[in-house]
């Protein structure tokens, strides 16, 4: 027995399309929010330019499935099926690593917010610093709101990041299960 709609939130190249925009959108905001205030958050020099590079690559697989989808493409249905295997491990390593280095930094942190939101001293003379200063909303909800918040919000990732590897999974079945139906064109779906 095939099951087209099995845990499906929303109808299936539609949804999947929806669900695919909202993955971008927010792994774009995030990777552009490490990348600009990382900074502030993690101490070590490279570290918070690839937590941002890899928010940013999970964009580029999203809006790669969004062009797949909206194509109805075999060829690059099967290539985001390949990509998301890889990005989830990926993103699941580096949300332990994250919050580990969240909760290292714990006090570096609360000396930030405690000292006007400027940079932490070894972190400015080693000249990591930029234009931008760290956000006052930050400090103000306290470091524990932070940390859940920022917990929360990277798993709530990998569990959007699996169901879009169902999504694009499901769509590829759905793709070679009715490759042989002509659609609703010339003589219907059951064209004998």
């Amino acid at each position: 027995m095939w099951c087209d709609n099995c845990l499906l939130l929303l109808p299936l190249r539609g949804g999947a399309i929806a669900w695919g925009v909202v993955m971008f959108l927010y792994s774009l905001a995030g990777g552009i929010f490490l990348l600009n205030w990382g900074q502030y958050l993690f101490f070590v020099f490279p570290e918070w330019q690839i937590y941002g590079g890899i928010g940013i690559g999970v964009a580029v697989a999203a809006a790669l499935s969004i062009l797949a989808l909206s194509n109805r493409s075999y060829i690059w249905i099967r290539v985001c099926k390949f990509i998301w295997p890889f990005i989830i491990i990926i993103c699941a390593v580096r949300c332990i690593i994250m919050i580990v280095e969240l909760q290292r930094g714990k006090d570096k942190i609360q000396w930030e917010c405690s000292n006007g939101g400027q940079l932490w001293t070894d972190s400015a003379e080693a000249g990591y610093g930029g234009s931008a200063s760290f956000p006052t909303g930050f400090c103000t909800t306290g470091f524990s709101s932070l940390y859940a918040a920022f917990i929360v919000g990277l798993l709530v990732d990998l569990v959007f990041q699996m169901y879009m590897f169902f999504l694009v999974w499901r769509f590829q079945k759905r793709l070679e299960h009715y490759s042989n139906m002509k659609g609703p064109f010339y003589g219907g779906y059951y064209n004998a």
